[in-house]
């Protein structure tokens, strides 16, 4: 089976701008409603899902890798093999994630002791990660599915099942939470349920969507799945060190004042944030399907000047809504706050937010279609070096030496984004993507 046709960027952003959306609206909606039950179950549940977070990278390694592999076979007229790798990817996740529910859900209590967790939120957030660090099976074959949904080029029922699970969260926490009053246990059943839900909405699509009739084309597992790891490897491990790089930068705010103002500034700024930078997601992502099926097809010219101009349109798109949302940020303030100085605050680091959005959109776009093409090594490399120079350097020096508190962080930050963005746009201008092609012939 071929990609589903017509496909265009726009045909591809536009459901994963939803799907992305809905993700982050999703986490916003289930603070806000916690946060009415207790404030140690907010911090409580926000630790245990940092710690399962931890977990969730590893699920990545096969994800970002199969889609990769899977996108360069299709655009290659090997439907087959796409589908090899996808039962590869499948066994592989399935193993990581039953190992992982039985450890969390068994082991919440000792897992927890040896992170070293406040002992006020130990309660809340052992019942949350027995139930939903118990169905990480869920969150391991999600993107395996969904990753394969958009290879093939099907990516309405992704964005579909996101929107239908997390519509269904919000409905289960406010039964649980406030009709049941089951607590946290309740938060943490709903999530369990949405995500169950959404597993099986994916299987049910790529059943019907991603079969089709075998070409007789078979390759060693070994060979599938060495390629898968080429790419999912590398990937993993920046986002593992991006994961390390944020929690350094969080420490120095909050050590930058007595208040926490600087901490609170940056929480009202990420979440403002997400709407440019979904978009820059959900470009990167549509880039990278579109780049392994020219690659695969050896339509090296229509990808390089597709992937250009993906690019430019991330980069006008999110600094422009960045650009809007700076513009309007004191309006905007007074729905979640009244402190006049945060408010202020916070239109500063919107301002400082235009540049690390135009940098960040293309980081992404470009990185994505580097990362597709089977040169991820190159952009985890870029990654490591410049996060830690400039994104936690720059907060260090901007923020605490020079006194700009969470606006020199932001400095740092875009500096970082900025320059990794440089870097792999001449990295892909050098046409070394050419030569990193994944699949065998």
């Amino acid at each position: 089976m071929t990609p589903a046709q017509p496909k265009t960027l726009r045909r591809l952003f536009l459901p994963l701008y939803l799907e992305t959306m809905f993700l982050m609206l999703a986490g916003m909606v289930d603070t806000l409603m916690l946060s009415a039950y207790s404030s140690e179950a907010v911090g409580a549940v926000g630790t245990a899902n940092s710690y399962i977070g931890m977990f969730v990278i590893l699920f990545a390694i096969t994800s970002t890798g199969m889609t990769a592999v899977l996108t360069q076979y299709i655009g290659a007229g090997r439907p087959s093999v796409a589908r090899q790798a996808r039962r590869l990817g499948l066994l592989f996740n399935a193993a990581l994630g039953a190992a992982f529910s039985l450890l969390l859900g068994c082991g919440a209590g000792p897992v927890l002791t040896v992170m070293g967790i406040a002992p006020r939120l130990f309660g809340y957030a052992e019942v949350y990660l027995r139930i939903v660090g118990g169905s990480c099976l869920f969150a391991a074959l999600i993107p395996i599915y969904a990753n394969s949904l958009r290879a093939f080029g099907h990516t309405r029922w992704p964005a579909a099942a996101t929107v239908t699970a997390n519509v269904l969260n919000v409905v289960l926490n406010a039964v649980f939470l406030f009709g049941c009053r089951w607590g946290v246990a309740g938060v943490a059943l709903a999530t369990a349920i949405s995500r169950a839900v959404n597993l099986l909405m994916l299987v049910l699509a790529a059943l019907r969507l991603t079969g089709g009739p075998d070409d007789g084309f078979r390759l060693p597992n070994r060979t599938v799945l060495r390629q898968i790891l080429r790419v999912g490897l590398p990937s993993a491990l920046e986002s593992a060190l991006y994961n390390v790089a944020v929690a350094l930068v969080v420490r120095l705010l909050n050590g930058m004042d007595a208040e926490g103002l600087n901490m609170i500034a940056r929480s009202y700024a990420v979440q403002l944030c997400n709407v440019s930078y979904c978009a820059s997601v959900a470009l990167g992502q549509a880039t990278a399907v579109l780049t392994g099926w020219r690659i695969g097809a050896r339509e090296y010219d229509a990808c390089d000047a597709a992937t250009r101009r993906a690019a430019l349109l991330a980069m006008g798109l999110s600094a422009g809504l960045q650009a809007l949302l700076a513009v309007f940020a004191l309006p905007l303030m007074r729905l979640f706050t009244a402190d006049a100085a945060v408010a202020a605050l916070v239109q500063r680091v919107l301002a400082v937010d235009i540049v690390l959005e135009l940098g960040r959109a293309g980081n992404l776009v470009y990185g994505n279609a580097l990362k597709t093409s089977g040169d991820a090594v190159f952009t985890t490399l870029l990654a490591v070096v410049f996060m830690f120079l400039f994104a936690v350097g720059g907060t260090w020096l901007f923020g605490v030496r020079l006194g700009m508190g969470v606006v020199g962080s932001y400095i740092g930050l875009a500096m970082d984004e900025c320059t990794r963005a440089v870097g792999m746009r001449l990295r892909w201008r050098s046409g070394r993507w050419r030569r990193k092609e994944l699949i065998t012939r």
